[in-house]
């Protein structure tokens, strides 16, 4: 029986202190976890469905048989790469993300998915800046410069319009979309979480740069709200006769 409450890390990072909390959800057995950033909620294991629906629609967009080297830019609680390594035809993940404090959460077991992700031999937990890394050629995989992924799924930002930090604005513009794009096999699929609904301006974008472009709504019960909220997965599929260069 754990605490009612307990700040199980706290730590300075360069985007501001992050916490790492566990809370009873009142009236059950059941621990919320939960990520903050300075004095906003990043995330809680209470609402993972966009996270899962990420990986899940993104995933489906791709040959049966085929098998995938898949890109997370995001690693949180860990749910969408899990949603990843439930798939078999994923033969290899990595999940990059900015702060080492994340990674550490999961290494040591301090997040519930922490001893699934790392006891994966197919998943490796990168410690890099994801944007830094999308915009340049030696790409995502610093021990594959120049690497293609079949999949990159991103869950950093809370949208486009809504990032954590200002430098990542430049990735959802047709410059920074196509260089991402490099990084994909023809025919791989970009798929981005979003808590914002759908935004034609950036789904125009999308669509300038990539092909077969959607933005799915994926609803899920709110029990704080008593009711239900929603959360925007959008989809994109690097054309195999487009260069991402041209425009």
């Amino acid at each position: 029986m754990s605490a009612r409450f307990d700040e199980i890390d706290w730590r300075p990072t360069p985007l501001g202190d992050i916490s790492l909390r566990r809370r009873r959800y009142p009236g059950s057995d059941d621990d919320v976890y939960e990520v903050k950033l300075g004095d906003e909620f990043l995330m809680s294991s209470l609402f993972t469905a966009g996270e899962i629906a990420l990986t899940e629609l993104g995933l489906a967009r791709l040959p049966g048989g085929a098998e995938l080297d898949v890109a997370v830019g995001g690693l949180g609680l860990g749910y969408t790469a899990r949603a990843a390594l439930d798939d078999p035809r994923v033969r290899s993940l990595i999940v990059v993300d900015a702060l080492a404090e994340v990674i550490d959460w999961h290494e040591r077991h301090l997040v519930p998915l922490g001893a699934r992700l790392t006891g994966d031999p197919r998943c490796a937990l990168v410690h890099a800046d994801f944007f830094e890394a999308a915009a340049g050629p030696a790409g995502l995989d610093p021990r594959s410069p120049g690497r293609r992924f079949h999949a990159i799924l991103l869950d950093i930002d809370h949208s486009p319009r809504h990032v954590l930090n200002p430098r990542h604005a430049a990735l959802y513009r047709p410059d920074g979309l196509r260089a991402l794009a490099e990084h994909l096999h023809p025919e791989g699929v970009f798929a981005l979480w979003s808590n914002d609904p759908p935004d034609e301006e950036f789904t125009a974008t999308l669509a300038g740069v990539f092909a077969g472009v959607e933005a799915h709504v994926v609803e899920f019960d709110n029990p704080l709200q008593s009711g239900t909220a929603t959360n925007t997965v959008y989809l994109a599929r690097r054309d195999q006769g487009h260069t991402p260069g041209d425009g």
